[in-house]
């Protein structure tokens, strides 16, 4: 019962935006706006092999981003660029760069201050979806936005 209790009581704690943005030194509700950026905006846009290019799907994905951030004017995010498991290390992590600034790049044409977007390249390291074939090659071309820790 006890540990029932002490479980609850950290839930409890950890739910609490303003504690937990204190917590983790951030100065205002961290996951509350991570949550409601994956609710309300499509946080992953995918590209084609060895491409850097946002095709139309991604383009309308990135739509939703960029409404979702001019509503939330304070909020930072860090775009993620992934790639396959097919070529070198090197070569995927600056093909895992250009990916996040294409999406970068998109956001501040439509009106993002470039100051609230960060970018990072994982390039093949973490894949989504594990596995050697055109289907799970598809799902790790990506980029992913999420909202930056304050």
């Amino acid at each position: 019962m006890k540990k029932l209790l002490g479980l609850f009581c950290v839930v409890a704690l950890l739910s609490a935006c303003s504690t937990t943005s204190e917590w983790f030194g951030g100065s205002e509700c961290d996951s509350r706006d991570a949550r409601n950026f994956m609710a309300n905006a499509t946080d992953t846009v995918y590209f084609d092999f060895d491409s850097s290019a946002l095709t139309n799907d991604a383009r309308d994905a990135l739509d939703t981003q960029v409404a979702w951030l001019k509503k939330h004017d304070r909020v930072n995010v860090v775009v993620q660029g992934y790639c396959d498991e097919r070529g070198t290390r090197e070569y995927n992590l600056g093909l895992g760069d250009r990916r996040a600034n294409a999406v970068k790049a998109y956001l501040v044409s439509h009106g993002i201050d470039a100051s609230r977007i960060s970018t990072y390249s994982y390039g093949k390291e973490r894949p989504a979806v594990l596995g050697s074939n055109e289907a799970a090659w598809a799902k790790n071309r990506r980029a992913v936005t999420v909202v930056a820790a304050k």
